[in-house]
């Protein structure tokens, strides 16, 4: 048996899977909302000790009907696990992690310990991505630019945007791709556009730093929101009371998708196509001619959208490179559990590997 996380600052996703050497669907998984635990100990305790079964009522009884005590009081064992593996969201560092968005440290070898597990990795989360995106389907993808890649094989890119922007490179070593973390989504955003420029300077006067991920997020969505919103003067009231009381990215994007604000509409766009501008950017880089996958929580909501032109146009606008990025196949992952499926696929191999 093999243990595999996938661990966000808003949620913490948990499967056991029977993994030998095919993909896998875990035996059992289950969420768990990060904020209400202390640490990832507190919910892997909850998450591997199951509960006591209800012993019959007639092993609880003496024979003057009064109720005895349970013969086992034992509390009962924990599942025993060959290996483990996290992907997490933040930089991996000798096998220890201090997570992004919650006031966690990660340790794999204090995880190791404490639940008896012989082999613990931990991953970044675009890392175990990157994992997962090799075991994924045709199914669990939609193209938006088939290319044209070469035969030999070279490099994969994926980016990813949900509550941050995450981004990391897959690359060719003769055999198979082997993922490398990246924190890319923390770079300088680069305005291309009078429109993009002024967005620069509007988030410039509440943040010290600018990054891709300060717009193309769920938080960038709505930030991008409030510079046309101030800058435009024309949000609907209907709507700002909408987002006062509930989530403001997935306001925005319901108002957007179903053309019920002209200012929502106009956020998508702008996000989209930053968003593509991004990926583009990246592509480049790593001079990904075998393709770059867009996952992460945000995408698969947004696919009509990033289905219009409006990501693909910004994409390839790379001057005198245009050419080259549209033979660069564009994909979007619809399992939500990619990273979970990576982190799998590497505890599996842990499981199987031979002793140190």
């Amino acid at each position: 048996m093999i243990l595999a996380g996938d661990i966000g600052g808003t949620k913490t996703n948990l499967a056991l899977y029977e993994w030998t050497t095919e993909r896998a669907e875990p035996i059992r998984l289950e969420s768990f909302h990060s904020g209400d635990y202390t640490s990832l100990e507190d919910i892997l305790e909850e998450f591997l000790t199951p509960p006591r079964p209800p012993l019959p009522l007639e092993s609880l009884e003496t024979e003057d009907g009064s109720k005895g005590k349970q013969d086992d009081e034992r509390p009962p064992e924990r599942v025993k696990l060959a290996a483990a593996c996290f992907g997490i969201a933040g930089p991996v560092i000798d096998n220890r992690c201090q997570t992004t968005n919650l006031p966690w440290i990660v340790d794999g070898r204090t995880i190791a310990k404490q639940f008896d597990i012989p082999r613990v990795q931990l991953l970044n989360d675009l890392e175990s991505t990157a994992y997962g995106v090799l075991w994924l389907r045709s199914d669990e993808l939609e193209v938006l630019n088939a290319g044209d890649p070469p035969k030999k094989r070279q490099a994969l890119a994926l980016i990813a945007a949900g509550t941050g922007l995450g981004e990391g490179i897959l690359f060719w070593d003769g055999k198979s791709y082997r993922p490398m973390p990246s924190e890319g989504g923390h770079a300088d955003f680069a305005p291309n556009n009078d429109q993009e420029i002024e967005l620069l300077r509007y988030l410039r006067s509440q943040y010290l730093h600018v990054s891709y991920e300060r717009i193309v997020s769920g938080p960038g969505l709505h930030a991008i929101y409030e510079f046309l919103r101030d800058t435009k003067k024309n949000e609907p009231t209907w709507l700002a009371e909408k987002i006062k009381v509930g989530n403001p990215a997935a306001e925005i994007a319901q108002a957007g998708l179903q053309g019920q604000a002209e200012i929502a509409q106009q956020a998508l766009h702008l996000f989209a196509s930053i968003y593509g501008a991004e990926a583009g950017n990246l592509a480049l880089k790593a001079l990904s001619m075998d393709g770059v996958y867009v996952g992460g929580g945000i995408a698969p909501k947004l696919i009509t959208k990033l289905q219009d032109g409006t990501f693909m146009k910004a994409f390839t606008n790379k001057g005198r490179y245009k050419k080259l990025m549209s033979q660069m196949p564009v994909k979007v992952i619809m399992n939500p559990h990619t990273a979970l499926l990576g982190a799998a696929s590497v505890a599996a191999a842990l499981s199987h590997a031979p002793s140190p």
